[in-house]
């Protein structure tokens, strides 16, 4: 696909779920014992951006491009540990800029 990956990547935390990665080069990590949602340059391995979570997060990130607006959403769950029922669960959504 030609994709040069500036490997490895350190996160900083291990990590529980999947990764997400962009046709625009960005990797997204959500799955780490730190409840944060991260962004990194694929290129040259370097964390762009990071917003922390309400809850922890094992699942990988999802992404949804809106049909209306063309805009393209960052998504994932958090929650459902059995350490910590009383946070709550949920579905959030982070919109990329174009």
């Amino acid at each position: 696909m030609g994709i040069r990956m500036g490997l490895p990547i350190p996160i900083g935390m291990p990590t529980l779920g999947a990764s997400l990665s962009t046709q625009s080069g960005l990797l997204f990590f959500a799955g780490t014992q730190d409840f944060y949602l991260r962004a990194f340059d694929s290129g040259n391995g370097n964390e762009i951006w990071k917003a922390r979570l309400p809850v922890g997060s094992q699942s990988g990130p999802m992404t949804y491009v809106s049909p209306k607006t063309g805009k393209q959403y960052i998504l994932l769950t958090a929650g459902g540990a059995r350490q910590s029922p009383d946070r709550g669960d949920y579905v959030i959504a982070y919109a990329l800029p174009k």
